[in-house]
């Protein structure tokens, strides 16, 4: 009731009404009454009750909380373009599927006839090659409107030559470009030895995993069976280029690439190894050599990818090599979709897919539903209503007890645990992953640095602050988790640490800054090896600080040690104007809660200079209105949105950039009760009658380049906000307390605290 229609003009984001209203309806037949839509809060306490009350009853069975994980407009053309060169089997996408997926391009066609990478971003030649190419494989009409204006929008941006390189990888395997149109992959550099300085196994695990396929699919020159007999190929061939399809020098447009596309251009030095490269694919001396190391080379991406199917049960790392991982299945089964391994990639396509009102879609990982839970469960505990809302309490224990990482007895029976020897993860290029948590799902398999730190966290309030589940686990109804797993967990965390003293995501560093001169996608940056990172970090840091506070003998010298190395670099990262800039959220809201949280937790004095800038960056950018607002150019930019959340917040704020600056300046113990005071009640008048949030703009990014939606944020964020500024201000925050009166007692309580005569909970 609280929803207009979905109206992409008025905001592309999706509420999630469906899976939303769904649960709803679940929890109301088994008897769960609903917030009451006429009682508003008057205070703090009263708002996170009540939002705390309403979002419990989106929990699932399991314990998680599942959201809408879509926003990149890249994804699901992979898999159309996949299931369409697969010979189209219903099994794979039924016609409900598609009729949904049809839709979702239909409603985020922009008016100039094109769709951007993402749901927020201006067309781009990336966005809508991919998406006008799905439309057609779904049948859309070529004389349709929307088609009419993607073509045109295509034809006057030059043809389908000047779409980015991943875009004419798909129209390859397609038939609708020829390969000498692609620069090359070759799948023989995996047979490099593993100290040569450019060695695939160096690069970022999501970059490697990519292009691992791409390398099989392009030495393979696989091509759709049919395309030259397919009328609609031939169609195809005539729509997307200005010029006759016979008639290109296709070796020529290697290097084309619209300008909308070129974020991160191509260096001159990759421009020249791309050369040498196609002169190495087409010398007639050289080619017995190029055909004897590339059937090892063939050989290896088949084993390798068969070892990565294995180790995520056939989920993947991603939606961009799952659907490349099945094509290559695909064919070395001789293009034969009943193949039973293409059969098990087949069943795990729907781990991807999501629909909302605005129809259905694929997700940037299969979910992120271990790290929404994470938070949320945290934002319950700093809300002390942890026993309160007891079944989600020990739901959420279930959940993550059973999605860490190769630490069950089902996990460690399974395939994926033979995978965990030393001898494997060297030929396989995988770090430790026993005792980790992963983004989404255990079965996904990869653990990340910041995920088994929230994970570790959330296990922690729950053992200690919640009498649910001390005594769920006391009676045998709730599965313990013994300390020796979280032992395992600290483990995966200290052995991530890189030498600068920072935590990467899944790896620790392998390559060298110079990689970046030879990125070969020119839409996204920074995709080569794996940084630091000040949210993986901070996530890291306080995690492992929580640990050695619980268990001060375990690794103790250790553990002092990596917090001590985390701190400064934590410190040598932050920006000269007190911020930092958040690489996975939208940015600097996002970047300052995570560095000032880390710092705080790790032992550096709320006094400290690097924490009073940062608390300055944030006061600087409050809002009149009271929030804080930015949207997705903070990350694009690298510099604060000068007109906050513009588009799709209100008057410039946003719940979820409101909830980062209040979490980091709680944390810092920010002296200004004015601003909190603000803060929190804009948040509080930003809450529905439900005890909901409104979706407002896209809150995630990866890449600096690619917007990606989280719609739990909208709840998981204000709440944690609120719980803390109870936590830290107290009765500071009431409406009855004037705002003179709250800053000379915020006054007089830091003289207290600092004398030793006031107590946290006093």
């Amino acid at each position: 009731r609280e929803y207009d229609g979905f109206d992409p003009s008025k905001n592309p984001n999706s509420c999630d009404k469906i899976f939303r209203a769904q649960q709803i309806r679940n929890k109301m037949r088994e008897g769960v009454v609903p917030p009451s839509l006429d009682f508003k809060p008057s205070t703090a306490a009263e708002a996170a009750k009540k939002g705390f009350h309403f979002y419990s009853m989106l929990q699932t069975e399991d314990g998680h909380w599942a959201g809408d994980y879509g926003g990149p407009h890249f994804l699901m053309p992979g898999i159309i373009i996949a299931w369409y060169v697969m010979g189209k089997p219903e099994e794979l996408l039924d016609a409900h599927q598609r009729q949904m997926m049809l839709h979702y391009l239909s409603v985020h066609q922009q008016s100039d006839g094109g769709w951007g990478t993402h749901i927020e971003s201006p067309s781009t030649m990336f966005g809508t090659v991919m998406c006008y190419v799905s439309m057609r494989l779904l049948g859309a009409p070529k004389d349709s409107e929307a088609c009419t204006k993607a073509q045109a929008f295509i034809s006057n941006e030059g043809g389908a030559v000047f779409t980015s390189s991943w875009s004419k990888f798909w129209l390859c395997l397609l038939g609708c470009m020829e390969w000498e149109g692609h620069n090359s992959v070759p799948p023989e550099m995996w047979l490099l030895p593993n100290w040569f300085p450019f060695h695939p196994g160096r690069l970022w695990c999501h970059c490697r995993m990519v292009y691992l396929p791409m390398g099989y699919l392009y030495g393979s020159r696989f091509v759709y069976s049919d395309a030259e007999t397919d009328p609609l190929i031939a169609s195809l061939r005539k729509e997307l280029y200005n010029e006759p399809y016979d008639t290109i020098r296709w070796s020529s447009t290697r290097h084309h690439v619209a300008p909308m596309d070129n974020y991160s251009p191509i260096p001159l030095f990759m421009k020249v190894a791309q050369d040498a490269l196609a002169v190495y694919e087409t010398l007639w001396i050289i080619q017995p050599f190029k055909r004897l190391v590339r059937k090892f080379g063939l050989d290896f991406c088949v084993d390798y990818m068969a070892a990565e199917d294995q180790q995520t049960n056939f989920i993947d790392i991603g939606p961009v090599n799952k659907a490349l991982n099945m094509l290559s299945a695909f064919h070395a089964a001789g293009n034969d979709a009943k193949c039973a391994t293409v059969q098990k990639h087949i069943m795990r396509v729907p781990d991807y897919l999501w629909v909302a009102e605005d129809g259905m879609k694929m997700q940037g990982y299969n979910g992120s539903q271990c790290w929404d839970t994470s938070f949320a469960i945290q934002a319950m505990s700093e809300c002390r209503l942890l026993d309160t809302f007891s079944e989600t309490s020990a739901n959420v224990w279930t959940y993550l007890e059973r999605t860490q990482i190769l630490s069950t007895e089902v996990s460690t029976s399974s395939p994926a645990y033979e995978f965990e020897s030393a001898y494997n993860r060297e030929k396989y290029y995988r770090h430790v992953s026993k005792g980790g948590w992963p983004f989404s799902t255990s079965a996904h398999g990869w653990p990340i640095s910041d995920c088994t730190g929230e994970g570790l966290k959330g296990v922690l309030c729950l053992r200690k602050n919640s009498e649910t589940i001390k005594q769920g686990v006391k009676d045998g109804s709730l599965n313990a988790i013994s300390d020796e797993r979280l032992y395992d967990a600290v483990n995966v965390m200290l052995t991530l640490q890189n030498e600068d003293g920072g935590w990467a995501t899944y790896e620790n560093n392998r390559g060298f800054g110079w990689y970046e001169q030879l990125n070969p996608s020119e839409v996204f940056g920074d995709i080569m090896i794996d940084y630091s990172y000040v949210e993986c970090s901070m996530a890291t840091l306080t995690g492992l600080a929580e640990f050695h506070h619980e268990f001060p003998y375990h690794r103790t010298k250790e553990i002092r040690h990596a917090l001590d190395r985390g701190k400064e670099f934590m410190k040598s990262i932050q920006r000269e104007d007190g911020s930092w800039y958040g690489s996975w959220a939208c940015c600097f809201c996002y970047g300052c809660w995570f560095g000032i949280e880390g710092l705080v937790t790790a032992g550096e004095p709320t006094s400290s200079p690097v924490i009073k800038r940062c608390c300055e960056f944030l006061l600087s950018h409050q809002r009149t209105n009271g929030g804080w607002g930015e949207d997705f150019t903070s990350c694009y930019d690298k510099d604060y949105a000068e007109n906050g959340m513009h588009s799709y917040g209100d008057d410039g704020s946003g719940v979820v950039n409101t909830g980062w600056a209040l979490l980091a300046l709680a944390a810092a113990k920010c002296d200004d009760i004015i601003a909190i005071r603000r803060g929190v009640k804009y948040l509080m008048q930003r809450q529905l009658p439900s005890g909901d949030w409104p979706q407002e703009g896209i809150a995630g990014v990866f890449n600096r380049a690619c917007g990606i939606t989280y719609t739990a944020y909208r709840n998981v964020f204000p709440l944690w906000a609120l719980g803390r500024c109870i936590e830290v201000y107290g009765r500071l925050l009431n409406d009855e307390i004037s705002d003179e009166d709250a800053v000379k007692r915020i006054q007089r309580y830091r003289q207290l605290e600092e004398s030793g005569l006031l107590t946290r909970t006093e």
